[in-house]
């Protein structure tokens, strides 16, 4: 996403962005989330962009970009695990899932595979408590989730099974 032929970032994506934004103040947060949206994640070429095209600091884009939960800085998988280890699930099983994953994937928590197809996050309350333990795949919620169901939905949704 948002790669040139020769693997540069194509930065001209931004182009639309800031001609739709130009006369808004204060619009940092849409931009970084049309970024995101374009590029999957906010890489340093593009904080660095928008610092300059806002005429704002690097310091403050990336402060920003930080501060909330919704933006990312690096790179993320195609598929998205969130596996939940809020007190309920992580007494309900959390803690397997997880190791299981890992074993599985060879990834841990915070980390995306090396095919780029999966990235791992655990959670730390879903606010599902009843159908603990939780692990949401690409939006969809699983409760009372095993093992063997989790990694086999795992593997069908990234088509590893």
């Amino acid at each position: 996403m948002g790669v040139t032929n020769n693997g540069a970032m194509d930065l001209s994506l931004m182009d639309e962005v800031f001609e739709k934004y130009k006369e808004q103040r204060g619009a940092l947060i849409p931009i970084l989330q049309k970024a995101q949206a374009i590029y999957g994640y906010l890489p340093p070429e593009v904080l660095k962009l928008i610092a300059d095209r806002l005429g704002v600091s690097i310091g403050k884009v990336y402060g920003v970009a930080t501060f909330y939960a919704q933006f990312y800085l690096e790179r993320r998988g195609k598929h998205v695990l969130r596996l939940c280890d809020g007190t309920a699930c992580h007494v309900k099983g959390t803690p397997v899932l997880m190791t299981a994953v890992e074993e599985e994937f060879n990834i841990s928590p915070g980390e995306t595979t090396d095919d780029g197809q999966l990235t791992v996050e655990i959670i730390y309350c879903m606010g599902s408590c009843a159908l603990a333990p939780v692990a949401v795949l690409d939006n969809q919620v699983m409760g009372r989730i095993r093992q063997e169901m989790l990694l086999r939905k795992v593997k069908k949704q990234i088509g590893a099974g």
